[in-house]
């Protein structure tokens, strides 16, 4: 009975450090994940400020007398 109890219990252990390896591993990709959302969402701040800047180039270009398509070209780096 003794060398039976000792095989289940080196086979508990084996199954203890896979269920362990794949709690870490869970956590980490959970971690990757949410960095990368927050990444994803800083960059799309970024996006929308750079947005903002250019429809107020826009605006001012077309109150300045350019059309529309005048306007865009000039914000763009255009003459």
């Amino acid at each position: 009975m003794t060398e039976e109890s000792n095989n289940e219990k080196k086979q508990c252990r084996s199954k203890r450090g896979a269920i362990l390896a794949y709690g870490i591993i869970q956590l980490g990709t959970g971690v990757v994940s949410s960095l990368s959302l927050a990444a994803i969402a800083l960059s799309l701040c970024f996006v929308n400020q750079e947005a903002k800047v250019f429809t107020d180039c826009v605006d001012e270009a077309r109150e300045s007398g350019k059309t529309g398509s005048a306007a865009v070209h000039f914000c763009n780096g255009g003459n």
